[in-house]
This record gives structure tokens, C-alpha cells and sequence, in this order.
């Protein structure tokens, strides 16, 4: 074929499940993401992802949290399946199927004395479990949505858009609450100081925590602004941007929970006995 020769590409669908674009006969740029992503990065990805379940599995089943490993083993096969998705990409840029799959503290309150708490400490977990659960499955119904739109519905992209917007919310009120209970408690301990020092695993732990919540919301409000044009704006279309805001931080923050694993540091601390304690500081606010 010359190539002065101008390709009516009229006949072809290039995005959703009738699509029938190839590498062969259209340009990458026709594709919802307008390139072919990076073979190479989205193999590390995958990779690295893999290494980082397998080592949260260990520590998980050594120190028996099982929850902790339960959110993170599954966390990390999405993330596997998501990169595999892209990888059907990287083959096909046109490739619906492959689309579709990459779319698809309260223990340190307990530790420090839950006397500072505004809140009793269980409450936490009915409280913002539930709330990132929510948040979780409205990205997973915008996700289900695309598999029903033809490109031009908005409709898939503001669900997953509100999923986003309210699992930040969430963070920030958690990160305010955290951030209200530090004070409670340096306040706290200039009348009852601790008996103890904190241990340095509790300050490794908080240190990497931290870490591993911000990049989370850097993650979050990146693809909040990614989606803000739907599957046509221009930072979808940014392979750079999605690698260094999405991929990496991502997986620095789950490295990160590798580090800041509570195993190691709450594996002897005893809840119940401790939340029943004299609140002597509470009474000293009084």
C-alpha cells in the first residue's frame, strides 16, 4: 500500500465489544488510549506486583493478620490482572477485552492508649471499611458500565468519578481524625507520659504508613482528574503521567505495607484489654 494512499478507517469500530481495529489495518492513535502502552513497564509492573503478594502472603500467614493479607493478596491480584490487561493492549491496542480488565490505623490508636480517640477504636473499622468498600464498588460498576458503552456515554465515567471523589473524601477525613488524635495524645502525655518508650517498629510502622496513605491519595485524585474528560481527554492518553502517578504509586505503596506490615508491631497487643483500661487521661481533660 503507498504511502500517499489516505485509509478510510469509516468501516471499522475502534472501541467496545464489536470492535474490529487491528495493529494490521489502524494506527495505535485510534485507540481509546491513542498508543500502544509500554510493554516493558507494564511486564515490571506485573512482576513486581506478583513478588509483593507473595511476600505480604508470607508475612501475612507468619504473624497471622489475616485481614491485613486478605485486603492486600487481593489487592495485588487486581493490580496483576489489571497489567495483564494492559499486556492484551500492548498486543492489541483495539482490544475491548483487555480494556475492560485494566479498568476493572485503628490498631495505633489502640497501642498509643484509645483514651485520646474520639471515637472508640472498633468504630473505625465500621466506619471507614465500609465506606472504602462502597467507594470500591462504585469504580467497579462505572468499570461494568464501559462494558455497555459505546465511548459516548458519560454515564460509566461519572460513577467510577464519584467512586473516586468519595474514596478521597474518606482518606481526608481519616488523615483529619488521624491527624485530630495525635494532638489529643501530645497533649495526653504532657499530663500521664507513657511508661514506656515507643518502640521503633511503631515508628517505622507509622513512618511507612503515612507514606503509603499519601501516595494513595495522590493516586486517587490523579485519576479523578484523569477521568474528568472521559476516555477522550488528554491525560488518558498520557502513558507517562499513568505510569509515574498510577503504576508507581501504587506500587511503592504496597512496598511500603510490606515495611509497615502490623504483624511485627501489634502482635502482642491485647485490644480488648487495653480499651477497658482507666481512662486517666480523659479524666485529666475533664
Amino acid at each position: 500500500m503507498s504511502n500517499n494512499q489516505e485509509v478510510d478507517y469509516s468501516n471499522y469500530v475502534v472501541y467496545g465489544p464489536d470492535a474490529n481495529c487491528t495493529l494490521a489495518i489502524c494506527p495505535a492513535e485510534l485507540s481509546v488510549y491513542q498508543y500502544r502502552p509500554s510493554l516493558a513497564a507494564n511486564v515490571c509492573f506485573l512482576l513486581f506486583f506478583a513478588i509483593a503478594m507473595i511476600i505480604h502472603l508470607g508475612i501475612g500467614i507468619k504473624w497471622r493478620s489475616w485481614f491485613f493479607v486478605f485486603c492486600m493478596f487481593w489487592g495485588c491480584v487486581c493490580e496483576i490482572i489489571g497489567y495483564g490487561g494492559r499486556l492484551l493492549l500492548w498486543q492489541n491496542p483495539f482490544s475491548f477485552e483487555g480494556f475492560l480488565i485494566q479498568i476493572t490505623s485503628t490498631k495505633s490508636i489502640v497501642y498509643l492508649g484509645p483514651q485520646y480517640a474520639r471515637f472508640r477504636p472498633k468504630l473505625y473499622y465500621w466506619i471507614f471499611i465500609p465506606c472504602d468498600i462502597l467507594s470500591l464498588i462504585l469504580q467497579s460498576v462505572g468499570g461494568a458500565l464501559s462494558s455497555t458503552s459505546d465511548g459516548d456515554s458519560n454515564s460509566a465515567v461519572n460513577v467510577s468519578i464519584a467512586g473516586l471523589s468519595f474514596q478521597v473524601f474518606v482518606i481526608l477525613v481519616f488523615i483529619a481524625l488521624t491527624l485530630e488524635y495525635v494532638y489529643r495524645y501530645r497533649k495526653g502525655q504532657r499530663v500521664t507520659p507513657r511508661t514506656t518508650p515507643l518502640s521503633r517498629g511503631f515508628k517505622t510502622f507509622s513512618i511507612f504508613m503515612t507514606i503509603s496513605i499519601t501516595l494513595i491519595l495522590i493516586r486517587c485524585i490523579y485519576r479523578i482528574d484523569e477521568l474528568s474528560e472521559g476516555y477522550t481527554g488528554p491525560l488518558i492518553r498520557n502513558e507517562g503521567l499513568f505510569i509515574a502517578l498510577e503504576g508507581v504509586m501504587v506500587l511503592v505503596a504496597v512496598y511500603t505495607l510490606i515495611i509497615a506490615h502490623p504483624g511485627p508491631v501489634f502482635a502482642d497487643l491485647d485490644e480488648d484489654k487495653i480499651a477497658q483500661e482507666p481512662s486517666r487521661a480523659r479524666d485529666n481533660e475533664k
